[in-house]
């Protein structure tokens, strides 16, 4: 699959971390690092961090994004954030069914649906978080439970659509455990949803489709894992809270 037909993505997701005055110290001491980079780069910051992130952002190439989104345009839920909100000040990209949002806060695959639908319908941009438990992988059915995630999570979404959907495979075992798949693990899953992509709509679609590796990228790791032909850059986390560490990765993914 020709890597050059889609745009490599390097996204950090800060998770509850960093307050406002932390967060413009890591972006300014990152800017002038990642300037240039060959593929987009975005930081998904903790909603009180987006005005200052935004800020510090500011003319350069570093797009600042959310960590979720409820599915409601307004109304009585206490403590969420909507998707016409964030569109109103500015924020473009917003993380979606993240295995944390669906391990401590009840998202499951349908929610993450429902969520999907509202961001598209505000005109943001998805990043679609998608993996299987340790278990899982042990009993062998890894491959059917991304595919069945990816399916409906990307129910009633458009071919023109998919042109806002960014996928990220997070195995859910090497998320914040130090352990990470293989570069070969990594691209098979990858493969294996670009598969499921050009079976719910076209090779054209899957092809141009982004696709990331999550789960621990790192600076060390990060170059072997976005050689893999089916990853398309990361969505990384404690290493997008440092600045040197993420304009490793970055470069990697620029290549």
């Amino acid at each position: 699959m020709d890597k050059s037909l889609r745009k490599a993505v390097i996204a950090g997701n800060w998770k509850m971390n960093k307050t406002p005055d932390e967060a413009k110290a890591i972006i300014e001491a990152m800017k002038p690092l990642v300037a240039g980079a060959d593929c987009d780069v975005v930081l998904c910051v903790p909603y009180v961090d987006i005005f200052a992130a935004q800020q510090a952002a500011a003319g350069s190439n570093i797009q600042i994004g959310a960590e979720n989104c409820h599915w409601a345009e307004s109304g009585a839920f206490t403590g969420e954030v909507s998707a016409p909100m964030l569109k109103a000040i500015g924020v473009q990209y917003v993380i979606i069914g993240h295995s944390e949002r669906r391990q401590y806060f009840g998202e499951t695959d349908e929610t993450v649906n429902k969520r999907v639908r509202a961001a598209l319908d505000s005109g943001l941009t998805v990043i679609l978080c998608v993996g299987e438990l340790l278990d899982q992988r042990k009993k062998g059915i890894t491959m059917e439970v991304v595919r069945s995630q990816v399916k409906v999570a990307l129910g009633g979404v458009s071919a023109d659509e998919m042109k806002q959907i960014i996928i990220a495979y997070e195995p859910v075992w090497a998320i914040g455990t130090g352990e990470t798949a293989t570069a070969e693990q990594a691209n098979e899953v990858n493969h294996a949803i670009r598969e499921v992509i050009g079976e719910l709509y076209n090779a054209d679609v899957a092809a141009a489709t982004t696709i990331q590796y999550g789960g621990s990228m790192n600076a060390k790791n990060a170059a072997e894992l976005v050689a893999q032909v089916d990853v398309d850059g990361g969505l990384i986390g404690g290493a997008s809270l440092k600045a040197e560490d993420f304009s490793v990765i970055v470069k990697a993914a620029s290549v």
